[in-house]
């Protein structure tokens, strides 16, 4: 996975009734694009999230 500032991960949940957590990547630590990233959680927890296989990027709108 490669994000940038401004994208969105997805993450589904894994059970029937789980809720889907979805997170803003505030900042890339790995080389091009790659993990670990800051994210602050729909909830408003930050912390640093290495996405798993699970996880599903949502590209930022362009501004252009």
């Amino acid at each position: 996975m490669q994000a940038r500032p401004g994208d969105k991960i997805l993450v589904r949940g894994h059970h029937v009734g789980d809720p889907d957590r979805e997170a803003e990547v505030l900042a890339v630590e790995g080389p091009n694009g790659t993990p670990p990233y800051q994210v602050q959680w729909s909830d408003g927890h930050k912390g640093v999230y290495f996405p798993g296989s699970d996880a599903q990027l949502i590209p930022a709108p362009d501004d252009t």
